[in-house]
């Protein structure tokens, strides 16, 4: 299927709605990006919460707008805190976002992941390599870093959204979300953002948010897309490197959030 553009007043719509609503995120996320999520969340006006203890992450799960899942930094500990908040979110119709952070090449994250897919996610977002062993059509990458682009990786993301009725963001240097019938392309921002850690793990957490938003919820999760690539494109302009980088960015969502 040929992709489509995501339409400047979609992503208008959806950056207003995300910052009018304020949603709850809770971020089951890896150790090395929360404070970076958490500002990303709070930049474009959600809320974030990081809630990772088996008896209160079901609790929190079940009253929390959305809920992400990232597998980054897992534990058979963390394996079960997450399982639980899963089956809480499903039971009180809490929507998830599923980030299969470097599943393929370790036994541990993959096997969960593929439990997960069976609990429905409301989306799925990672990078091509990451989607693809998902999918079954590649062992993984190098850790985070993948090796094949997004536009390979299509095939893999719209089997995965047909076969489990989801939403799947894959990104890369053009970004492509698709629900199996509809693709739309995200394309924009910078080298740069590959050059921060954290970038893609915070998007996931903006795409969970934005599964809890009204409306299409394909146009919601590839505005989410936008919304970093378009603040991603506009740092890269006012920063020198890296470190001024994270600062530029953490302003052009609160601004991309206030438009």
């Amino acid at each position: 299927m040929q992709p489509d553009l995501l339409s400047s007043a979609q992503l208008a719509h959806t950056s207003r709605l995300f910052r009018n609503r304020s949603p709850l995120v809770h971020c089951m996320t890896n150790d090395v990006v929360q404070t970076f999520t958490a500002n990303v969340l709070l930049a474009l006006g959600a809320s974030p919460a990081m809630v990772i203890d088996a008896q209160e992450a079901p609790q929190f799960a079940a009253f929390a707008d959305a809920l992400l899942i990232n597998v980054g930094t897992l534990t058979q500990e963390r394996a079960h805190a997450m399982r639980l908040a899963v089956d809480s979110a499903n039971a009180n119709n809490t929507p998830w976002t599923l980030d299969p952070v470097a599943v393929g090449a370790l036994s541990l994250r993959t096997e969960f992941c593929q439990q997960l897919l069976a609990l429905r996610p409301a989306a799925i977002r990672g990078n091509a390599t990451e989607i693809m062993a998902l999918a079954g059509m590649s062992h993984g990458g190098r850790g985070v870093d993948t090796t094949d682009t997004a536009a390979a990786a299509l095939p893999a993301a719209e089997a995965l959204a047909r076969q489990y009725s989801t939403r799947v963001a894959v990104t890369g240097e053009v970004d492509y979300v698709t629900d199996g019938r509809r693709t739309l392309m995200i394309p924009g921002g910078d080298p740069l953002m590959t050059r921060v850690v954290g970038t893609g793990c915070a998007l996931s957490a903006v795409v969970a948010g934005c599964c809890a938003l009204p409306g299409d919820a394909l146009d919601n999760v590839a505005a989410a897309c936008a919304m970093m690539k378009r603040a991603g494109r506009a740092a890269t302009e006012n920063s020198r490197g890296p470190g001024s980088f994270v600062a530029a960015f953490l302003d052009a969502l609160y601004t991309e959030g206030q438009s």
